[in-house]
């Protein structure tokens, strides 16, 4: 599976691409606009296409990072798209955070090419991209996984077949529902030691030794009680995760009363000018009172 295809070099997809270059497969990109996908040839050794159908054609790998479902249709269906030009038996792997049914529409639209479709959305943010650290939760076939799974491998640090198509994306949306109930809660810890006049580093310090702990209070605490908020995935991405996650909920019956609070918490972070923070900036939706 040496020739590769990457549709999509947003902050998450141009660092992948270039794992996958340094590792000395053929990579072409395509990006919606071409200076990116210009200056990502520049920086790495691969071609930047003009076309979706140029970049495609000939690869063993389609792999796409782009916005939300109404992305995925553009650069998937129709003459111009993915699957119309991309080889049969091509795998085409998505990790985009999309909804489960865009997975599934798209998978029965690859079957009956004659291709592969896997969800994969990720988690881990743009560090975790840029230093091949990523979560990648899969959808498919198992045959499919098989195949990629070495390719997905040079930017994973954790890399699961959940199911079939779709159960990646409903893996992922499990994962934005928990990070929302724990930024929340670290949030109000903060929050509440700032006003009860607590050294709140140390206390953090103390806390986390013990069953408080998490990846956002390791990784996040000291920027929140700093105020920066400028480490990754942002309050307008979060919010759209989320609008997916109670959207599935609304469809499976699944009731998510805490992160449909914080996704209305978050909201009030955006109307604050946030959008672009990164999602630890609930603190300071709290403190601005």
């Amino acid at each position: 599976m040496k020739n590769i295809a990457f549709i999509g070099l947003g902050v998450m997809g141009y660092p992948m691409a270039g794992h996958l270059a340094n590792a000395g497969l053929t990579v072409n990109v395509w990006n919606r606009s071409p200076e990116k996908a210009s200056q990502w040839a520049n920086e790495y050794d691969g071609e930047a296409c003009i076309t979706i159908a140029d970049a495609v054609h000939g690869a063993d790998v389609v792999l796409t990072c782009v916005g939300a479902d109404p992305d995925l249709r553009e650069v998937y269906l129709g003459d111009h798209g993915i699957i119309a030009n991309a080889p049969k038996g091509a795998v085409l792997v998505d990790h985009t955070t999309a909804s489960a049914g865009i997975a599934e529409e798209l998978s029965e639209a690859a079957s009956a090419a004659g291709q592969h479709f896997i969800d994969a959305p990720v988690s881990g943010g743009q560090q975790g991209a840029e230093n091949g650290q990523l979560t990648i939760m899969c959808g498919g076939e198992e045959d499919a996984f098989t195949r990629v799974s070495k390719t997905l491998s040079l930017y994973a640090r954790a890399l699961n077949l959940m199911g079939p198509a779709g159960s990646g994306q409903k893996t992922k949306m499990v994962n934005q529902i928990a990070i929302a109930g724990l930024v929340q809660s670290l949030s109000e810890a903060i929050h509440f030691a700032e006003q009860a006049d607590l050294d709140v580093s140390k206390v953090i310090d103390v806390i986390s030794k013990g069953a408080a702990q998490s990846w956002q209070m390791e990784n996040r605490s000291a920027t929140m009680i700093a105020g920066k908020f400028d480490y990754g995935f942002a309050v307008d991405w979060m919010r759209k995760d989320l609008a997916i996650c109670l959207e599935e909920a609304r469809r499976n019956g699944a009731k998510l009363p805490v992160a449909a609070l914080v996704d209305q918490f978050y909201g009030d972070v955006q109307e604050m000018g946030g959008r672009r923070w990164d999602t630890s900036s609930l603190v300071q939706r709290l403190r601005k009172n």
